[in-house]
């Protein structure tokens, strides 16, 4: 299957099944659409239900639980690293985008802090475990995988080119489903924590588990009710499929950091 093919699929018909987890297929076209954001409803709870299959499938990732009981490769755990700092590097521009064009400007604040943030702390925690001598020593040069591309690639167009609101729904699985994976992660690693508090893997743990994290996740969470309310039946659906469309990105990022899928030959 072609890079091209895989993303396709991603945004028309769902993850494809790959031998090594299971990973659900409902077409974009079946997603349940929003109910009307009342005072009472929060959108994002909404966003969380529909997804709650998705989810499950990355609470059962492979590369997630060896990262959280230790056993997972250094390689594959570098490989995550490299990816992850190309990753920031386009988020933060998708997020600069949304700041851009927030209507309200304490949101476009939020969105600005947070793209500062993606290429200046986060940035620098890549370097700094990148740099630990467990991790071996780094390749002469960069590619972004196909996940990774695919992934950026779309978090960019739609931030630059849907309505406001949908590319902030687009951009909030990356705050929140690392903030629900960084609580769960820190609960399953404790035996690795306690044992080597300076493990790269405990401080990827601690990082996305620290409490300024969770709270910009509530925050990011808090953005997208907001824009939410400001819409119509019909765009509240393009977000909801902006937010599954963004998560099945999460979950191949992290699949394919372990069973890697390389770029077709020249």
């Amino acid at each position: 299957m072609t890079p091209a093919n895989l993303m396709q699929i991603i945004l028309t018909k769902g993850c494809p099944a790959m031998p090594h987890t299971t990973l659900p297929e409902t077409p974009l076209s079946e997603t349940p659409l929003p109910a009307p954001a009342g005072e009472s409803t929060r959108f994002t709870d909404h966003l969380w239900d529909v997804t709650a299959d998705l989810r499950r499938a990355i609470d059962g990732l492979e590369f997630l639980r060896r990262l959280g009981d230790g056993t997972l490769p250094v390689e594959s755990f570098r490989t995550y690293i490299e990816q992850d700092g190309l990753y920031l590097e386009g988020y933060a521009k998708a997020l600069a985008l949304l700041a851009s064009r927030a209507p309200d400007p304490v949101d476009g604040a939020f969105w600005a802090t947070s793209a500062a943030t993606a290429v200046t702390v986060e940035k620098s925690l890549h370097a700094d475990l990148l740099g630990d001598p467990r991790l071996g020593d780094a390749p002469t040069s960069l590619e972004h995988s196909p996940a990774c591309l695919g992934y950026v690639s779309y978090l960019t167009a739609t931030a630059a080119t849907d309505s406001y609101a949908v590319g902030a729904a687009a951009a909030l699985p990356c705050f929140w489903i690392y903030a629900e994976v960084g609580r769960t992660l820190a609960a399953s690693a404790r035996e690795v924590l306690a044992a080597d508090p300076d493990h790269p893997y405990a401080r990827w743990v601690t990082t996305y588990d620290a409490e300024d994290f969770q709270v910009s996740a509530d925050r990011a969470r808090e953005v997208v009710d907001a824009a939410a309310r400001d819409t119509g039946p019909d765009e509240r659906a393009r977000m909801t499929r902006a937010f599954v469309v963004a998560l099945r990105y999460e979950l191949l990022f992290w699949d394919t950091a372990l069973h890697t899928t390389p770029w077709p030959a020249a």
